[in-house]
């Protein structure tokens, strides 16, 4: 695979990661924001009541006013954060494809993009997040903000790392164990992996007494669902973008090879070429 086309690929990851990070943005609003407003009021009460009875009397609380407003937070934040991310996301992305294509199995570009995006949704985030979940604002204490960050950072690099392992094994077991055997095989070891992982790394529950169990409950089931709609949407956009690109005729005809369309074109003219002097 040439240059022109990992950069085309790449223009194209972004693309198709910025339409993803609109639908993304759909989610985040419509089922994130509202339980996000909700851990706030939580925080602000609890915060006014320790601020009532630690004043004296007749004295009033200075509440200093946010250099953004929560509006603003949840509208124009809560797009540039996720739209930027989206971009970022997809170049990403779209390198790791140029990398993974032809060396995965013999998958048509647009299969390898959406099992790239599954994959890579499932050790980026969904195993970390079952060790780790999401938390609301006013759930965890501020001096360990550093603690639970470097474990998750320590449980997604060896999420990730293992499931590159587990691909390497099961691309090893093929040859003597066939497809099929060599995969479950590769999953087993990876989910037995992830297990003893989570074993060893310590847990992390900070959640307050009297905080509203069904606010962290939907909050971590946005988080999810944010992060699925991102994966999988890129997954099928780029897929088609990839397929368009590498793959221009009809679904199917033209194996993923991770040849150059270029060389192919050479090749398909020096054959025509040595028929015609025949």
């Amino acid at each position: 695979m040439n240059s022109t086309t990992v950069r085309q690929l790449l223009v194209r990851g972004m693309l198709a990661g910025l339409a993803a990070g609109v639908l993304a943005l759909l989610v985040a609003y419509f089922l994130g924001e509202p339980q996000v407003d909700a851990a706030i009021a939580y925080e602000d009460a609890h915060a006014s009541g320790h601020d009532h009875g630690a004043a004296e009397p007749g004295a009033e609380a200075e509440e200093e006013a946010p250099l953004v407003s929560r509006d603003a937070q949840a509208t124009g934040g809560l797009a540039t954060g996720i739209l930027l991310y989206g971009v970022a996301f997809g170049g990403i992305a779209a390198l790791a494809y140029c990398y993974a294509l032809g060396r995965t199995g013999r998958f048509s570009p647009r299969a390898t993009a959406l099992l790239l995006a599954v994959a890579g949704l499932v050790a980026v985030y969904v195993v970390p997040f079952l060790k780790y979940p999401a938390n609301p604002p006013a759930v965890g204490a501020d001096d360990s903000v550093g603690r639970r960050t470097t474990l998750y950072l320590l449980m997604l690099v060896l999420s990730v790392l293992l499931m590159v392992a587990a691909v390497i094994l099961g691309k090893r077991l093929a040859p003597r164990l066939g497809n099929w055997n060599a995969t479950v095989v590769a999953a087993v070891a990876l989910i037995a992996a992830i297990g003893l992982a989570y074993a060893f790394l310590p847990s992390v529950n900070e959640m307050p007494p009297d905080f509203p169990p069904t606010v962290v409950w939907k909050f971590r089931v946005a988080a999810l669902a944010v992060q699925a709609t991102l994966w999988t949407a890129f997954g099928l956009l780029f897929g088609e973008l990839a397929q368009r690109l590498l793959a221009p005729g009809p679904a199917g005809s033209v194996p993923a090879t991770g040849r150059d369309t270029a060389t192919d074109r050479d090749t398909a003219a020096v054959g025509r070429g040595g028929t015609a002097a025949g």
